[in-house]
C-alpha cells in the first residue's frame, strides 16, 4: 500500500510533496504526460476535466480546466513545459486560472512545478516541488487545501494502477 503524500515546506516559497506508487516509473510518467490518462485521475469526484491539452516538450504548452458537474463552476491551470526528461523529470510554469471560483490562489506570477520520478523494486517515488513567487503566494495556495487535493488525486491514480494490474 502506498504511503499518503508527505508534505514539507523546504523554504518560505516552496511546497514539496513526496509520494510513492506501487507502479513502475514509466506508468507514473505516462499518467502525468498523456492527456487521456491525466483526465482519469486529476481532480475530485463531481468534477470533470473537459480541457486537458498538453504538448509535452520543452516550450510546449498545456491547459487544464475542471468543471463542477453540479453547478457548472470552473477553474484551471495553464503554462509551459520548461524541462522534459522522460521518464524521470518534468518541470513547468503553472499559472492559475480562477475561472468563476473564489480560491485564494495567486493568479499573476507562475508557480514553478517540478516532478522527479525514481523507481526501486517496482515502487516509484514522486517528488513534486512547487516554487511560488512569494511566501504569500505559497500560503494562499496551501490555504485552498491544494495538498489535500493532490493526495485525493494520487489516490485515484493508485486505483488506476490497481485496475491495470
Amino acid at each position: 500500500m502506498p504511503k499518503p503524500a508527505e508534505v514539507t515546506l523546504p523554504s518560505d516559497r516552496e511546497v514539496r510533496v513526496t509520494r510513492t506508487f506501487n507502479a513502475p516509473r514509466q506508468l507514473v510518467w505516462d499518467a502525468h504526460t498523456k492527456p487521456e490518462l491525466v483526465k482519469k485521475w486529476q481532480g475530485y469526484g463531481g468534477w470533470d476535466m473537459p480541457v486537458c491539452d498538453m504538448d509535452v516538450r520543452v516550450d510546449g504548452n498545456y491547459k487544464w480546466r475542471w468543471k463542477n458537474r453540479e453547478d457548472g463552476s470552473e477553474f484551471g491551470f495553464f503554462g509551459t513545459f520548461t524541462e522534459v526528461d522522460a521518464p524521470s523529470r518534468i518541470a513547468h510554469e503553472q499559472y492559475f486560472d480562477p475561472g468563476d471560483m473564489g480560491f485564494a490562489m495567486p493568479a499573476g506570477d507562475p508557480c514553478i512545478v517540478s516532478v522527479q520520478l525514481d523507481e526501486k523494486n517496482g515502487v516509484t517515488t514522486l517528488v513534486c516541488n512547487l516554487a511560488f513567487a512569494s511566501k504569500e503566494a505559497r500560503d494562499g495556495a496551501v490555504s485552498t487545501g491544494m495538498t489535500d487535493g493532490m493526495e485525493h488525486s494520487y489516490g485515484r491514480l493508485d486505483d488506476l494502477f490497481k485496475a491495470a494490474a
